[in-house]
């Protein structure tokens, strides 16, 4: 369930009550009439099955709420209702499968943004990836790999290229090309000044490396797995099972290529360097592809879906 928080003006009070009446899913309805003051209005509250959410939104949008008043959506941990479990059979489908735009939308604008931390976060895990390469040691590829917060505007370019929305995607390109660079660079310095001052040497960079040596070699196998993790990535980014996108985050090797590639950069290794960039950049891709399709797709069954379904009122 979700819980919705409503505030209307008073020329379409009448009206959003009556949406909410009517849509399939909604129950736990309160009206507070006049007591909203900014922007002035009533307050309406009720909770609303997730199947039927976006049904909802896209019904209070065509009456301009989102403009004139307001539309919040907030996830009910534990509702101990019958009328929510009433609502939850009535409406249609299964709440695993649905998907609440607004919500996927509000959660990837959020991460598509070119931040201090969000900065941090991926150079600290490129450091780690370099650490890890230098060691030879998964643990530390796979840590890198969770601390990554590149998902986040990845999958942000995935709904902008769906929604045709173009400044969500300049956020998220600036995020992802701006980001990674400076990532590199840094961790070229740390690899540097590691070799200058004796603390790592070249022959760390090519010893046979069985466990982390796939970080530079792409082949199909990268392709295949990209892909999985792209669908898979969007998947639990739209049923909300954050525990699926950890396997996602495991399972692509973006911030490990970019490790390698400053760790070879900083040995002149041109080969590994070569390698490195092309398995960052078939990631990347492959990614956006597999997102990009998946989301669409899920766009296309819930608008034939909504379609069939009688409007309020």
């Amino acid at each position: 369930m979700l819980h919705v928080r409503l505030i209307a003006p008073e020329s379409v009070a009448e009206r959003t009550y009556a949406v909410l009446r009517d849509t399939v899913g909604v129950t736990n309805v309160i009206v507070l009439p006049g007591a909203a003051r900014v922007p002035p209005g009533d307050v309406l509250l009720c909770d609303v099955a997730r199947e039927s959410a976006s049904d909802l939104v896209s019904h209070l949008r065509d009456l301009g709420l989102h403009r004139t008043g307001a539309i919040e959506l907030a996830a009910v941990d534990a509702s101990l209702s019958a009328s929510s479990r009433q609502a939850e059979q009535e409406a249609p489908g299964t709440a695993g499968d649905a998907v609440v735009w607004e919500e996927v939308e509000s959660r990837t604008s959020e991460e598509s943004t070119l931040t201090v931390s969000y900065l941090i976060f991926l150079v600290i895990a490129t450091l780690i990836a370099g650490i890890g390469v230098l060691l030879d040691s998964p643990i530390l590829i796979v840590g890198a790999m969770v601390v990554g917060p590149e998902f986040g505007p990845l999958a942000a370019l995935c709904v902008a290229l769906v929604e045709r929305r173009p400044a969500l995607a300049r956020r998220s390109l600036v995020a992802l090309t701006a980001g990674f660079p400076v990532a590199i660079a840094i961790a070229f310095g740390a690899a540097w000044l590691g070799r200058a001052i004796g603390l790592i040497d070249k022959a760390m960079l090519t010893a046979s490396r069985p466990l982390t040596a796939f970080i530079w070699h792409p082949d199909g196998f990268s392709v295949v797995v990209a892909l999985l993790a792209g669908v898979a990535g969007i998947l639990s980014l739209t049923a909300a099972k954050s525990g699926a996108l950890i396997g996602v985050l495991i399972s692509v090797t973006t911030v490990p290529a970019a490790g390698n590639l400053a760790v070879a950069l900083a040995f002149a290794d041109g080969p590994q360097a070569l390698g490195s960039g092309l398995q960052l950049v078939v990631n990347l891709g492959c990614l956006v592809v597999a997102g990009t399709l998946t989301l669409q797709i899920q766009r296309w069954v819930s608008d034939r879906q909504r379609a069939r379904r009688p409007a309020p009122g």
